[in-house]
């Protein structure tokens, strides 16, 4: 199976025993766990092992010298296009959560990053879905450009359904449910929201459920917005805070926009 940074590989019957274990990991907030399976000798394997780290400082917003570390290893393995778009696409993906959770400015980075991932991997290619939602998420959250941040999120949502991506396209619908959210088209974002629980829920992805579930709570009315939202703080505790930047979103005066980082 080909590697994309969010791809649902070791979630169904008949996968690779090695990536089930990963996926299992990874899906519980256990990234460094999971990262510690992958030995980075060749670059797909270099490639995952980074993804999982970076996804772990998007999350928990720490472990960012490993990161950088495993990203570094990856790119000096890349050889094909390919391989070096997918990794210009983890290095703007490090970029923005740098930028994103305040610890150091590297949106010039991170937006170098992914022009130069968009030159190595054309429309169509299975990584260039993950690529234009991760230009959506800059156009988004430090643009403030919510239209570029749509046509992105639709083209990463229709490479995702060609390419049978489902948990991409959990965070597709999420996104683009945010925007309509924020549009106040509420039939619109509840069933974006409610798409994109239920394809987390079906995959196991424990660590976005808790974030699903406080997302289609705030286009809720009560007291199904209140169940939800208890259900988001239980999951959340059971992670142990994960994702970080969730807390805020579980307050007891949530923010009314549905907004996220994943």
């Amino acid at each position: 199976m080909a590697y994309t940074a969010m791809s649902g590989n070791g979630t169904t019957a008949g996968d690779d025993p090695l990536q089930t274990a990963v996926w299992r990991l990874r899906s519980r907030a256990c990234w460094s766990d999971a990262a510690a399976l992958l030995q980075p000798v060749t670059a797909q394997t270099a490639l995952q092992r980074a993804s999982l780290l970076v996804e772990r400082c998007l999350y928990t917003e720490q472990g960012w010298e490993e990161a950088e570390d495993a990203l570094r290893t990856a790119e000096a393995l890349a050889h094909g296009d390919d391989e070096r778009g997918a990794a210009a696409c983890e290095r703007g993906q490090l970029a923005y959560a740098s930028t994103l959770h305040g610890v150091r400015d590297r949106a010039d980075e991170a937006r170098a990053a992914l022009g130069r991932a968009a030159a190595l991997l054309p429309p169509g290619v299975a990584g260039r879905a993950l690529l234009d939602f991760r230009r959506g998420l800059l156009a988004e959250n430090l643009a403030r450009s919510p239209q570029a941040a749509r046509a992105a999120y639709r083209r990463a949502h229709a490479g995702a359904t060609a390419h049978a991506d489902p948990l991409l396209l959990s965070f597709t619908w999420r996104h683009l449910a945010g925007l309509a959210l924020r549009d106040g088209e509420l039939a619109e974002a509840r069933h974006g929201f409610a798409e994109s629980l239920r394809i987390r829920e079906e995959l196991g992805y424990l660590v976005g459920t808790a974030p699903a579930l406080a997302s289609l709570a705030d286009a809720e009315t009560e007291p199904e917005a209140s169940r939800l939202r208890d259900e988001a703080r239980r999951l959340f505790r059971l992670l142990g805070g994960v994702p970080t930047w969730l807390a805020h979103q579980l307050a007891p005066t949530p923010p009314a926009t549905g907004a996220a980082t994943a």
